[in-house]
């Protein structure tokens, strides 16, 4: 099962499907943050923490890279990153949340968290998740995409 918060998850993003497992990614410290800020609200609610995959960073680093090239916030190829995280992770069901140029990790989660289809993937029945923030080196401004997976 797949979901994420936008209309549509198809698009042309032009990154291969990686076949193999990723598993080394270095965490920034917005990452580490925002991914410990997102534990302590599940927990929070009555929720279960949820484990860091490299894998699953990894992937939504390269969508974060996707959109700083193109210029764009979305979930084109959403689609195609969870069925890499089915197959090989083997994820039940995947969400992803996407934001763009909040400064700090608590406000992009104050954010996702004052929008009802982000909330449900950062509330949803899930076990692992990944993260990743980039900086678009040109303007400054950071990108968010992370990714939740039920293995």
């Amino acid at each position: 099962m797949n979901s994420c918060t936008a209309d549509t998850a198809e698009g042309n993003e032009n990154s291969t499907l990686t076949e193999q497992v990723v598993t080394n990614y270095t965490y920034n410290d917005s990452e580490l943050e925002l991914m410990q800020l997102i534990n302590d609200y599940r927990v929070s609610i009555g929720l279960n923490a949820l484990e860091k995959i490299n894998h699953i960073s990894y992937k939504c680093q390269e969508h974060n890279k996707y959109m700083i090239e193109n210029n764009v916030v979305n979930h084109n190829d959403f689609v195609l990153r969870s069925d890499n995280i089915m197959k090989l992770l083997g994820a039940k069901n995947v969400g992803e949340n996407v934001a763009y140029n909040y400064k700090t990790s608590d406000a992009a989660l104050k954010a996702w968290l004052d929008s009802p289809g982000h909330k449900e993937n950062i509330e949803g029945n899930y076990t692992h998740f990944g993260i990743s923030i980039t900086t678009d080196p040109r303007t400054g401004k950071k990108y968010y995409t992370n990714i939740f997976a039920r293995i």
